[in-house]
Formats: structure tokens, C-alpha cells, sequence
């Protein structure tokens, strides 16, 4: 398999979706000073049929991979006339996207996959690759949409729990702040002063030190990654509803959304987490999931 050390992996189709997640993920590579391997991979359907029904597909088969080639060559080309001194690979593999994509992910830097606009029908669907991928990668994961093809003047909206889930998820946050020259949003979800899980809480609690308590937390939370990456600006946000909710009321003004998720062990890696999954269903933007474990 073709080297990804360092590289900004985006995986391609055919679609206008993944051209535009290519030429978002050309930018980011520039600005990364990390080079670009496009990828196009659709299973060879001779591997799953007898010699004789495989020689009856061939045809289609030799198809799919002229198909394949041209797609390849038509991203790079449009990659090319927008940043024409980055190292750029173009790769076909007879092999499923989300298992070589997840291959990949081992050495690259991050991993771009192309996801249609938000809508009322769109937003209950989301490919199974971009899910197996997300939620398998050894690298952080951008599931591009919205329109974005290169780096803006909006913010990132980080979000911000608190836990160690999260420690990479911030570094990565800063880590693109400040290549990108903008401010992160650090948005916290609190349920508030009148209920905690569904229960009435009393009303002789303090509740001016429980909220000093919880921007003490939430900027406690951050600030080691600010000290680190002093020329980002941070702007806090704790906001009364559910995470994904919370994020999504600034999603709309930002460029990117950057949340953790659990590890990648057996069970914490069998799931992402629901903030994640609302995310990447609903986010009208780019969002960039980080696993704890990873790089």
C-alpha cells in the first residue's frame, strides 16, 4: 500500500461532494505543509464471483477501473490548478473505502471524506463509510460539506466536555487555529439551574458559584491548550442545551466543527458517541472528529 506518512488522505468517488472535499483538503495540506494522496477505492467484484461468472464481468470490471481512473485524474487536475506546488499522489484500490481509508489512516495526518448538504432527508443518512471510517480512523477525520473549499476568516467551534476524551480533540482545534489564522469558539453544553437529568434541583443551591464553578471548569479545561498556542484567540460559550444542540447553534457561523469521541478500543471503538454522530448527521459545516488515542 502506497505510503501516507504525514499526508492529507481524502477519499473520492466521483461526486461534486468529494472533488470539493479534495480541493478543501489541497488547502489544508498547503497549509499543513504536508502533501495530498487522493484515493478512489471500489471493491473488485471478481474477487466475490467464480472464474468463469468473473469472466463474464470483465468487461464491467475493466469499466469501473477506467471509471476509477478518470475520476482520479479529473480531482487532481482540479487540485492542481488551485495549489500547483503541492505533492500530490492519485491511487486506485480494488478494495472497500472504508477498509482502505481506515489502512491509511495509520500514518496520515488527517482523513477528508465528502458528505452531501444537510437537508430534512439528507440529514438522517449518512454513508456507511464515512461512519466506518470516522469511527475506525487512527488519524482525525473531516467529513466535509457546506460548501467550504478552502480556509476562511470564521472561527472553529471546539467542543469542550472537560474529560480526557477530549485532550486531542483541543490540540487538534489549535493545531488548525492557528495554521489558520482564526479564533476557536469553546462551546460547552449545561443543563442549566432547573433541572439535572430530569430532576427538579432545590432552590436554596448557590447557583452563582455553581455557574462560576462551571466557567471555572470549562476554561480550566482549555487554557493549558491556549498557553501552548498563545497567538489563538479563545471565546467561551456554555450553552443550556444538549452537546450537540450547543454546537450546532454556532456551527452555522463557523468553518469547522472539532469534537472528541471515546477511544478506539473494542467497545469504545464499536460506537461514536452521540455528540459525534449529531455532528456529522446534522453539522451544516465541515466536522473533524478526534479520537482520544489518536495521534
Amino acid at each position: 500500500m502506497p505510503d501516507s506518512t504525514g499526508a492529507v488522505v481524502v477519499g473520492v468517488d466521483g461526486s461534486d461532494d468529494a472533488l470539493n472535499a479534495a480541493v478543501w483538503a489541497a488547502a489544508v495540506a498547503e497549509k499543513f505543509d504536508a502533501p495530498l494522496h487522493i484515493v478512489h477505492a471500489t471493491p473488485d467484484p471478481g474477487r466475490l464471483l467464480t472464474d468463469a461468472a468473473a469472466t463474464i464481468y470483465a468487461t464491467l470490471i475493466a469499466e469501473q477501473r477506467a471509471t476509477a481512473e478518470a475520476t482520479l485524474k479529473s480531482v487532481e487536475d482540479a487540485v492542481r490548478a488551485k495549489s500547483a506546488t503541492l505533492t500530490i499522489t492519485a491511487t486506485r484500490f480494488d478494495e472497500s473505502a472504508s477498509k482502505v481509508l481506515t489502512s491509511l489512516s495509520e500514518n496520515a495526518r488527517l482523513v477528508v471524506l465528502g458528505c452531501p448538504e444537510v437537508h430534512t432527508g439528507a440529514a438522517l443518512l449518512l454513508g456507511s463509510t464515512t461512519v466506518a471510517v470516522t469511527t475506525h480512523s487512527s488519524c482525525p477525520v473531516v467529513a466535509w460539506r457546506g460548501g467550504i473549499t478552502a480556509p476562511t476568516d470564521q472561527p472553529i467551534v471546539l467542543g469542550v466536555n472537560g474529560d480526557q476524551t477530549g485532550d486531542a480533540a483541543y490540540r487538534i482545534a489549535f493545531e488548525f487555529a492557528e495554521r489558520f489564522g482564526v479564533p476557536i469558539y469553546a462551546v460547552n453544553a449545561w443543563p442549566g439551574r432547573r433541572v439535572l437529568g430530569g430532576i427538579e434541583i432545590p432552590a436554596m443551591i448557590d447557583w452563582g458559584a455553581v455557574e462560576t464553578a462551571q466557567w471555572q471548569f470549562v476554561m480550566g479545561s482549555v487554557e493549558p491548550w491556549s498557553e501552548r498556542y498563545p497567538a489563538v484567540e479563545v471565546r467561551y460559550f456554555i450553552e443550556t442545551a444538549g452537546a450537540g444542540q450547543a454546537l450546532l447553534q454556532h456551527a452555522a457561523d463557523a468553518q469547522l466543527v472539532v469534537v472528541g469521541s471515546r477511544g478506539r478500543g473494542l467497545l469504545a471503538g464499536a460506537l461514536l458517541g452521540s455528540t459525534s454522530l449529531n455532528m456529522l448527521h446534522h453539522s451544516p459545516v465541515p466536522v473533524l472528529v478526534c479520537h482520544n488515542a489518536t495521534r
